[in-house]
């Protein structure tokens, strides 16, 4: 469904792969043409396409159908009073539309479609015979017919589909438009794409923005001879740095807000679900089974309820976080510090090279196994929503992936002091990882594409297809069943492909900020780089992979910590730095100098979160829209509430006079 220019334009949205029929002729009882009639009766549109294998049904919900879809899952949208209220179909004018002028977002569109087909049940009153080919099953009165074929293994797979005419226009405006730099048209992306993905790709453009300041100065540092004011360049571009960083994070923060009022997102209380809580009744609570054996028939107190409940899953979390730290100390600490120590003893800059490369393909393997216990970590705690257990992942996760990238850097400046060979390490940290990140997301997509298509074009040769010329795969829906899913490398039951785009832009992000002083010039591969891969990332998420299935969340969640927490590291290890480039004779000695650096160290951690102080996280606008709603909302209930109270009192009025 399309809203652009008052007009609906029924577009295929959901893909359902089926078994290809092995009989022509139709059979009584044949469980894909009860699905297509299903579907159909729930005012869905079908298009059958039969491919090499499987037969894909391509499946549209018109404007309508969504609509009452929505009003019976009673999805909240936001009103022109200001208000979210739940949807109804008769007064759906009076609900904000999306950027690209359609009803409802992409994440409600999909939420419906999920309804529409698990919500097909039997309502016969009696089990009804389902058959496909020579294979027979039961599907019982009140049970869900998706369920039931995807038990069976009749439906193998159901995805997203790419609306052709959005992406065509994406690829023009958006990822093959390299004119524009860092303008991206994010208000499509996130109505192509949903929130999580447009909010990503708006961090990143804002990111390489911001990223043009730092470059610029680290040319300037790196070039030219200041003379006899040498020894100030170093300590007054770290403290630039610094500052940069501080203000690029609290200046997102005010993009973000800005962003959700655009999209008329509610982030208080919508996307993150904090307050899942409110309104359930306690029956409902997923206490744990320790608390219920205690609880017995003891009616508790919800004060006392709520704190046995909270901090029973705070010990679980920090439970698995202790766990978690002590593996990275006991086991990947020894391993990055051997891999440093025989790096510094090698003299041939190829073998350099080439352990650094075999070096990170271990890791890559030891990290994703590290990555699968913590996914099982997480499932033994208690957390309020999936987005909830997505950040204890990625703290989880980002602890292994700091350890293996940092402490061998660490290794080289505090214990050899030797700068050549860290501007070396540094030089092909961001190369390698720039070359590795860049065949991960381009060719390594591709490959598993063609394969699949190998494999399946196989398959129908050995099947009895034409010996002879090329088997052609003609139809859309089959080519975007053979293209990879947007995944995460690690967690993929917790978090999708933006996992990994995330934890790039974190370590570029610690690389370039942790060792400023070391290599200015990082800065200025990292904007370039980041140039670069807006492009890759838009191009993989157009053609060669799935169209990604929509989130809720509104922000860029635990990752915003975690570069908080590089930005304080970084006031740290530059300090370091300095103190290492001024003390010649390792005595550590708190002379005027280093005196100074010090003083400057504690001077930076007051200035950033001082900053987080000064500059407002929302703009002045985003926050007068809110309390002219809240106000708008007040008003509105009042009036409601004094009608309500006149009517009652009229009523008892009424029949006083009628008993006198």
């Amino acid at each position: 469904m399309d809203g652009r220019n008052g007009e609906e334009r029924i577009v295929h949205e959901v893909a359902i792969v089926v078994p290809k029929r092995v009989r022509e002729e139709e059979e009584e009882g044949d469980c894909v043409e009860v699905l297509v009639s299903e579907l159909k009766k729930r005012g869905m549109v079908v298009d059958r396409v039969v491919g090499l294998a499987d037969e894909f049904l391509k499946v549209a919900a018109p404007l309508e159908t969504l609509g009452s879809a929505a009003a019976e899952l009673h999805i909240r949208k936001p009103t022109r009073l200001g208000i979210d209220l739940p949807f109804e179909v008769q007064g759906s004018e009076a609900f904000f539309r999306q950027p690209d002028g359609s009803l409802f977002s992409w994440f409600e569109r999909f939420h419906c479609y999920q309804h529409l087909l698990y919500g097909i049940v039997n309502s016969d009153g009696y089990d009804v015979t389902l058959k496909l080919d020579d294979k027979e099953f039961c599907w019982a009165a009140g049970e869900s017919l998706v369920r039931r074929l995807e038990s069976e293994g009749v439906i193998k797979q159901m995805f997203p589909l790419h609306d052709e005419l959005n992406r065509k226009e994406l690829l023009k405006t958006w990822a093959l438009n390299w004119w524009n730099f860092t303008n991206q048209p994010i208000d499509q992306i996130y109505s192509y794409f949903g929130a999580k993905i447009g909010v990503y790709f708006s961090f990143l453009g804002m990111y390489t923005r911001w990223l043009l300041f730092p470059a610029l100065l680290g040319i300037i540092v790196q070039m030219i001879d200041f003379g006899s004011l040498q020894f100030l360049v170093l300590p007054s571009f770290f403290v630039s740095t610094i500052l940069w960083a501080a203000l690029f994070l609290q200046f997102w923060k005010r993009k973000n807000a800005a962003l959700l009022a655009r999209w008329q997102i509610n982030y208080l209380v919508g996307p993150s679900q904090g307050y899942r809580f409110i309104g359930m009744e306690w029956s409902s609570l997923p206490f744990p089974k320790e608390l219920i054996k205690n609880l017995g028939n003891e009616k508790f107190k919800e004060k006392e309820a709520y704190q046995r409940y909270e901090w029973f899953a705070y010990r679980k979390r920090f439970r698995n976080d202790v766990l978690v730290i002590m593996t990275i100390i006991c086991l990947q600490l020894p391993f990055e510090l051997a891999y440093a120590h025989i790096y510094e003893i090698i003299t041939s800059d190829t073998i350099k090279f080439l352990l650094t490369a075999i070096y990170l393909l271990i890791i890559q393997y030891l990290t994703r196994l590290g990555g699968k216990v913590s996914v099982k970590l997480i499932n033994r705690e208690i957390n309020e929503s999936v987005e909830y257990r997505a950040n204890s992942l990625i703290y989880k996760v980002f602890g292994l992936y700091f350890m293996q990238t940092y402490i061998g850097i660490f290794y080289h400046v505090l214990l050899h002091r030797n700068f050549m060979t860290l501007r070396q390490v540094l030089i092909q940290r961001l190369i390698i990882s720039q070359v590795f990140w860049t065949l991960m997301d381009g060719s390594l997509p591709y490959l598993k594409y063609s394969y699949r298509k190998f494999r399946a074009r196989k398959k129908k040769k050995s099947e009895g297809g034409p010996s002879t010329g090329k088997i052609l795969i003609a139809s859309r829906v089959e080519k975007e069943y053979f293209k990879p899913t947007y995944s995460a490398s690690i967690g993929v039951e917790l978090e999708d492909g933006l996992f990994d785009d995330f934890l790039e832009l974190a370590l570029q992000f610690g690389m370039i900020m942790m060792f400023a002083c070391a290599f200015p010039l990082a800065f200025t591969l990292a904007a370039v780089s980041n140039v670069m891969e807006m492009r890759t990332n838009a191009l993989k998420l157009l053609v060669t992979l799935r169209r990604p299935l929509p989130r809720a969340a509104a922000t860029i969640g635990a990752w915003l910590n975690i570069w908080q927490f590089l930005v304080v590291m970084s006031i740290c290890t530059n300090s370091a730095l300095l103190v290492c480039l001024y003390d010649q004779e390792g005595k550590w000695k708190i002379e005027p100098g280093l005196a100074a650096i010090l003083i400057m160290e504690h001077v930076l951690l007051l200035l950033k979160f001082g900053l987080s102080r000064l500059v407002p996280e929302e703009p002045a606008w985003v926050r007068a829209n809110r309390m002219k709603n809240v106000t708008q909302a007040q008003d509105m209930y009042c009036k409601q509430l004094l009608r309500s109270i006149s009517g009652e009192f009229s009523s008892m009025a009424r029949t006083q006079q009628e008993s006198e």
